[in-house]
């Protein structure tokens, strides 16, 4: 009888050791640019609208409504870069830097010249009393306490791994520890919109928009909570609705963008005091505070 083993003996077996593996797909060079190319989509709509509030005087005040209209779709863009660099797997950290220096100048010194121009700067001549002079300097200092609150918003977010909010939400809801920069620039360039650009011309409206813009960088570098909008999921079960809900509300931004954009941003300012307010109630009757992840601006 042959031996079957000495028979195989000189024949070359094949192992799983010796099968090459399968090559990884590599992603194109383009698809890591993309994400970065809506961030600089961002970052010239801010310098755009920079530019167009450096051009408003009291005549030709509708440069300061281009100027809101273009933080305003820098918002969707910041919205678009990190979604597409998600759905991509593209993110980087050179992403996230790009992000948050095109952050502070379109969402911080953008909208903090436009809140102090059309609020203070453009009073007209004949309300320029030694009380009106007193109070464009203290919309200058508020419009600058703005613009700290911004970038020290970004420079806590890009720190902090996991903050911990004063009022938690509750378990699978993520939420934004302190107003995120864009609402807070989107708050101010909803009011201008609102107004079409026209400046105020009484001290007491100046004096409420010095309070808003005060309060809105406030909200910035506060530990309240924010509804992120990251848990919205397109691929669910029941995407028909939500799609028909964006529909309808992009149909009445387009026909009615003044007071729809005005209500939302609002709302969502006024949404951050509910919930501390509801907190400060709830605390001491309630079960201590589920754990928190806050949502990435990415």
């Amino acid at each position: 009888m042959t031996d079957q083993t000495s028979l195989g003996s000189g024949m070359e077996q094949p192992t799983l050791d010796r099968i090459p593996p399968r090559p990884q797909r590599r992603r194109s060079k383009g698809m890591y640019i993309l994400p970065s190319l809506f961030t600089t989509a961002n970052m010239a709509l801010g310098y755009f609208a920079i530019l167009q509030v450096l051009h408003a005087t009291v005549n030709e005040y509708w440069h300061l409504d281009n100027a809101a209209k273009a933080i305003g779709f820098a918002v969707l863009f910041d919205g678009l870069d990190g979604r597409i660099a998600r759905m991509t797997g593209t993110s980087s950290d050179f992403g996230k830097e790009l992000d948050s220096l095109a952050d502070a100048i379109t969402f911080g010194v953008a909208p903090a010249m436009l809140a102090w121009t059309w609020g203070f700067n453009l009073m007209p001549t004949v309300l320029l009393t030694e009380w009106h002079i007193k109070l464009t300097q203290l919309g200058a200092i508020a419009s600058f306490l703005f613009l700290m609150a911004g970038a020290s918003r970004l420079a806590r977010f890009n720190i902090t791994h996991n903050p911990q909010p004063s009022n938690p939400g509750r378990p699978g809801k993520k939420y934004f520890v302190g107003m995120p920069i864009p609402a807070g620039a989107g708050v101010i360039a909803a009011v201008v919109h609102f107004e079409g650009g026209d400046p105020i011309v009484s001290w007491y409206t100046a004096l409420t928009w010095l309070a808003m813009v005060t309060t809105v960088g406030y909200l910035m570098v506060s530990t309240w909570r924010f509804y992120s909008f990251k848990d919205i999921d397109f691929r669910s079960s029941h995407p028909f609705r939500l799609i028909l809900f964006l529909a309808a509300l992009f149909a009445a931004i387009w026909f009615y963008s003044q007071q729809v954009l005005f209500a939302v941003a609002l709302l969502y300012m006024v949404s951050g005091v509910f919930w501390r307010v509801q907190w400060i109630f709830r605390r001491r009757s309630g079960p201590p505070p589920p754990p928190f992840q806050e949502a990435s601006h990415a």
